[in-house]
């Protein structure tokens, strides 16, 4: 397929990496690894949006977002997070991150495991919220769905190309549609980029046993967007009718096409929503937007 266009080589994914430096932030003392993070956009927010990515991504799969939403004022930070066998630890090493960067409370947009940490995350703080919004795309309330609960526990000792074959069955390549396909291809080379360790502990955390305590998310309710796509992707129509049962009052963002990623594939639309959903907060203490010139001279008047 010759007429595929690499994204990797493409004008606004090498502008992207020339422009925004990849940030490496250690919060573990036990850890040589640390945070991989994207941060672009005003610093003078502090609740922006934060971009979690999926089993197969890495932090720079959210370059459409942050080049366009932070051309808008909006401060935008893609993380992509070491290794960490459990969820709890997932959550504590988050909240580190979050604290390093001086973030009291962060909007977050999560893909598949994003998604699933982002909701556990909001979980592991409701006594202390830390989550204002969720933004949740192609993702799940429970691990079970995978199937992998008992083996979950030995993906530790399995080689890579194992580890990467399972990842990639969920990879449907039978499309026409040339930007899912090209998303595809940047995702499958991402996922080649990911060690061993990065890979297991990810698919560690995407199938032990776990599931979302929607009781517990009852600070953020209302404030959740599903962004869903309608052809073919990874996860059933009965995980999606799961997600929807757990968060009734959601904003419902339906895409008629994009596959497994559509930030990546149909990046207009998504990037439309995001700036939708982040907008709703504009003008509170938990815009993620710039002050404008005309909010600071309001404030002065106020002073």
């Amino acid at each position: 397929m010759s007429y595929i266009t690499d994204v990797s080589k493409s004008q606004e994914y090498t502008s992207f990496r020339s422009n925004i430096p990849l940030r490496k932030i250690v919060v573990d003392s036990n850890s040589t690894q640390g945070w991989k993070i994207y941060d672009s956009g005003p610093k003078t927010v502090h609740c922006p949006l934060i971009c979690l990515p999926p089993v197969s991504g890495t932090a720079d799969i959210f370059f459409k977002q942050i080049l366009a939403l932070s051309a808008k004022g909006i401060r935008v930070i893609a993380a992509e997070h070491p290794v960490y066998w459990s969820v709890t630890d997932w959550c504590a090493g988050f909240k580190k991150l979050l604290d390093y960067l001086e973030l009291d409370k962060v909007h977050i947009f999560g893909t598949s495991l994003g998604g699933f940490l982002a909701q556990k995350f909001a979980e592991y703080t409701y006594q202390c919220p830390r989550v204002v919004s969720l933004i949740l795309c192609n993702t799940f309330t429970d691990t079970s769905v995978f199937c992998y609960n008992e083996s979950a526990t030995v993906f530790w000792m399995l080689p890579s190309l194992v580890l990467k074959k399972m990842v990639m069955g969920n990879f449907t390549r039978e499309h026409t549609d040339r930007r899912i396909i090209e998303s595809i291809d940047f995702m499958v080379d991402r996922l080649d980029s990911l060690s061993q360790q990065d890979l297991a502990a990810r698919l560690t955390l995407n199938c032990v046993n776990s599931y979302v305590e929607p009781h517990k998310l009852n600070a953020v309710n209302k404030n959740i967007t599903i962004i869903d796509v309608f052809d073919d992707y990874a996860l059933s129509s009965p995980v999606r009718e799961e997600i929807y049962k757990f968060y009734p009052e959601a904003k419902l963002a339906h895409l008629k096409s994009g596959g497994n990623f559509p930030y990546l594939s149909r990046s207009d639309e998504v990037n439309l929503h995001l700036q939708i959903h982040v907008g709703r907060f504009e003008g509170t203490e938990y815009s993620a937007f710039d002050k404008g010139e005309n909010n600071k001279e309001e404030e002065d008047n106020h002073q």
